[in-house]
């Protein structure tokens, strides 16, 4: 599906190192999906999952299933230069 091969962002928008994450996707020209945790009950759920029950935002969803969690620009940097 082409929805899997596109970065997924689970965040919200008063979160400024999502805003931050964004930002840097958005310079980079990097495509990404946006998912409002306060708005998907599944997306906070996902985050949930994955963060031992934690609302740790923004986590961060690659085509090849790696997670970031509250990355900085230098993680998010390296690992889209793989």
């Amino acid at each position: 599906m082409a929805e899997d091969k596109i970065i997924k962002v689970y965040g919200a928008p008063w979160c400024g190192d999502c805003r931050r994450s964004k930002d840097y996707l958005d310079a980079n020209k990097v495509p990404y999906e946006w998912i409002d945790v306060d708005q998907d009950a599944a997306g906070k759920a996902y985050v949930r999952k994955v963060n031992q029950n934690k609302l740790i935002i923004p986590t961060i969803v690659f085509p090849d299933g790696s997670v970031l969690v509250e990355p900085g620009n230098a993680e998010l940097a390296k690992k889209l230069k793989k």
